[in-house]
């Protein structure tokens, strides 16, 4: 129906006689991974950074042990400070800072170690503050330590306190600040008094006012941003983090329980460090403190296929009994009596009840290799056969679609696993594409977790679509039963990966419009489906077609590259030569003609782009050109279909820091992936002949006469206008919940059976212009609740609204 002939109003009409289709009171939950610095310097409240000396430049090249702290040599006092591991803390826990003061200043005071804290230490003026470290005399009479919170030109003394007398053993000691400044960007000190050696380790300090107090807890802002939307889960601690690259990068979760000096510390596969401080205890509690059920997620007892040199390795098959015994004492540490061996661990740290696990995750991501199946129907098996009460999480690959999805899917149906977990990151129109793909899933399972999507931006053109996308996740909520937007947070100057859904720094928290996509639906969940009739909604409008396709040639971050013999022409026949690179427009970068037909992209940057627009008659022909790296860290692409602006497809060869070759599409400007990216880089000073073969919808990719990519692209039309209603038996109300992508506004006339016309619906919109972006700062727009008085409602254009009885 064209816009023209669209009636007036927009009828929705809800069939609230149906039985409907029951929804997982699962659907909606959170995804927390240590990426973008979210846990230690986020979400886990301690202030200190490298509090036991366990950096080291695996973790990032110019760290090491003492990153974060400095000497102090104040008023006359003189020492040195080292790091040892001899007769350590504990064997989990080997280097600790060696404080030596040779030389007392003014009133005894020798010599310190002052910390920066994850980008300064952040305090307020009368917050208490608990301080605790464990300290070893050495030598000398360096018997009481100082700890106070100071500016950062140390002139001012916020607040301090005295820790002893220090022991020849190390002893754990304690106590609290109450600061008398509020300073966004303090530091820590500890100084010694005295002459003499003092070992010192576990430096920490951490504000009282954590969320909901728990001491050595999580950032109250943080946390309760996360409260707030209401998940129905929280799905941890990854992601790529469980598998880790390489075995012994795994994150194995007997590790990051009990007291913190005896939890193995290890570089986060994102860049970093993990503390561990924040670990499983710590996020069984937080899930019970939410009222969210926790879903673990444990390696399938193989590494990430993309680790370096090794690929996929899984855990040698002498060692596979000890680690199924690894995840079946999860289980009974989460669930088991507190008399039982793992529930007495559990009890210890102050938790006797037990959590009440229901949901465990099994791998992420994982390639579907013969390795990985035979780890993974160990664990499945076991876990059927010692907990048939958990419900198995599996995993399909890291896309919807592709090999491994596909291989997945029939890997899961042989197991017999209940749920599979499926990521979707991809543009905003693909989410709308997409909106039906759920329903023609076999209802007799494996049933669906969505566990990391996002539409790619955080402007209101993406939070729509994920808001049209979670309306057919309702629809189809008997099927697809969790799902879980990724990433979750994200820190200012430390950000790895976008969109993400709440950004934050040391004193402000960003929610995004994502965020209150996220919360809208969440708040407003039911538990049945029911059937919506919908006459004279918008429609998407398409995509202009062009006759005649462009094509592009291009370089990857920072890399620099020539290009020789571009060939294009009909499919079956000898492609002609291409015009002559002069004739080509540079859109990026720095293009030098090279003679012999040659051309130079010669910039270092984001991404370089040769374009000939108009350059072919679509929808079938060939395009190839010859490629050379000459320096950097990435490789090609090869753009093709160019059919209006924003619009096209493109082959990135050697992309993802040379290691994938991958077939995508761009979507309004949005790239993502088409298919499973292949594990093929590219050598530097080495001619490749690249080919792409565009046949229609299918799209064929060639390096060196090798076919790489076969990927046909069938879309459907985009849902523009989606619609969903929902019964929440508890409140006794239906909810209709409306994602309008079209820049038009809809009037709408609801009728819902049952439900008195004249009083109206109490309606809650976000609405924001398409292009309105949301990270570090406030949202451009805010839900905003009012009263209609009668059955029709405008919906504004670009918008997200819900629309519940009153009350």
């Amino acid at each position: 129906m064209s816009e023209s002939a669209r009636p007036l109003e927009t009828v929705v009409e809800v069939d609230t006689a149906a039985p409907g289709t029951a929804i997982s009171p699962d659907l909606f939950g959170v995804f927390f991974e240590d990426l973008n610095h979210a846990a230690d310097g986020g979400l886990y409240a301690e202030l200190v950074q490298n509090r036991s000396f366990e950096y080291t430049p695996a973790h990032r090249p110019e760290w090491h042990a003492l990153t974060a702290w400095e000497l102090l040599e104040r008023d006359g006092a003189a020492g040195s400070v080292a790091v040892s591991a001899e007769a350590p803390l504990h064997p989990a826990n080997p280097h600790y800072a060696v404080l030596r003061t040779i030389a007392a200043g003014v009133a005894g005071r020798g010599a310190g170690l002052r910390n920066e804290g994850f980008d300064g230490i952040a305090v307020r003026a009368g917050e208490a503050y608990d301080v605790s470290l464990f300290a070893r005399l050495a030598d000398g009479s360096a018997d009481r330590l100082v700890a106070q919170i100071e500016s950062r030109d140390g002139s001012r003394v916020y607040g301090q306190a005295e820790l002893g007398p220090v022991h020849g053993s190390w002893q754990r000691h304690s106590a609290v600040i109450t600061c008398e400044a509020t300073d966004p960007d303090a530091r820590f000190a500890v100084v010694a008094t005295g002459v003499g050696t003092v070992h010192l380790d576990l430096v920490s300090l951490f504000p009282q006012a954590t969320f909901r107090q728990r001491p050595g807890g999580l950032r109250a802002d943080l946390a309760q941003a996360i409260a707030d939307l209401k998940p129905k889960f929280v799905r941890f601690p990854g992601g790529c983090l469980a598998h880790g690259l390489g075995l012994g990068n795994m994150y194995r979760w007997p590790e990051t329980i009990g007291p913190l000096h005896e939890r193995r510390q290890q570089r986060n596969l994102w860049g970093y460090h993990q503390s561990m401080g924040l670990g499983y205890y710590e996020y069984f509690q937080f899930c019970e403190d939410i009222g969210a059920k926790p879903l673990p997620v444990v390696p399938a007892g193989v590494c990430c296929q993309n680790t370096d040199v090794t690929g996929q390795v899984g855990i040698p098959q002498e060692e596979m009994s000890a680690y199924v015994a690894e995840v079946l004492a999860l289980v009974e540490w989460a669930n088991g009596p507190a008399d039982s061996h793992w529930g007495a661990l559990r009890a210890a740290a102050g938790h006797p009840e037990p959590f009440g696990l229901e949901y465990l995750g099994v791998g992420n991501e994982d390639a579907i290799t013969d390795t990985f199946r035979d780890r993974f129907s160990r664990i499945h098996n076991a876990l059927r056969e010692h907990h048939p009460e958990i419900t198995v999480v599996g995993t399909v690959g890291p896309s919807p679609s592709g090999e491994d999805w596909e291989k997945g899917w029939a890997f899961a149906r042989e197991q017999r696993v209940p749920i599979v977990d499926e990521h979707s990151y991809k543009s905003p129109r693909w989410f709308l594409e997409n909106t039906r793909r759920f329903d023609a899933m076999d209802r007799e399972g494996p049933h669906l977790y969505i566990g990391e999507y996002a539409a790619r931006d955080n402007d209101m053109r993406s939070a729509i679509a994920e808001a049209a996308y979670m309306i057919a996740m309702e629809r189809d909520g008997d099927v697809v039963r969790l799902a879980s937007y990724a990433p979750l947070l994200a820190k200012r100057g430390h950000t790895q990966w976008l969109p993400d859904l709440i950004y934050f720094d040391n004193t402000n928290v960003w929610p995004t419009l994502n965020y209150h996509v996220q919360r809208m639906h969440s708040v407003n969940s039911g538990d049945t489906a029911l059937p919506v009739t919908v006459v004279g909604a918008p429609q998407a409008r398409p995509v202009p077609a062009a006759t005649r396709h462009g094509v592009h040639i291009g370089t990857s971050s920072d890399t620099r590259a020539e290009f020789t013999d571009a060939r294009l022409g009909p499919l079956g026949v000898e492609a002609a030569p291409a015009p002559d690179f002069a004739d080509w427009v540079a859109e990026s970068g720095s293009w030098e003609p090279d003679g012999d037909g040659r051309i130079r992209q010669t910039a270092n940057g984001p991404g370089a782009s040769l374009v000939l627009a108009d350059a072919v008659d679509g929808p079938s022909y060939a395009f190839s050109v010859r490629a050379r790296k000459t320096g950097g860290g990435e490789g090609f692409t090869i753009g093709f279909a160019a059919t209006s602006p924003g619009n096209w497809y493109q082959w990135t060869v050697g992309g993802w820091r040379n290691v994938f070759t991958r077939l995508q599409r761009v979507d309004d400007g949005v790239e993502h992936d088409l298919n499973d990216p292949v594990a093929v880089p590219i050598e530097t000073g080495r001619w490749y002949d690249l080919r792409v073969e565009v046949d229609g919808r299918r799209i064929r990719c060639y390096r060196d006469g090798e076919l790489v990519h076969d990927f046909e692209d069938a879309r459907a039309t985009p849902e523009a206008f989606a619609v969903s209603a929902v019964r929440d038996s508890a409140a006794g109300d239906v909810i209709v919940k409306i994602a309008n992508s079209t820049p038009e506004p809809v009037a709408v006339r609801l009728r819902v059976a049952g439900a008195d016309a004249d009083a109206g619906f109490v309606r809650t919109v976000l609405a924001a212009p398409p292009h309105a972006t949301s990270r570090f700062g406030l949202a451009p727009a805010a839900p905003v609740e009012d009263r209609l008085p009668g059955p029709v409602c405008d919906i504004p254009p670009h918008s997200f609204t819900v629309l519940r009885p009153p009350r």
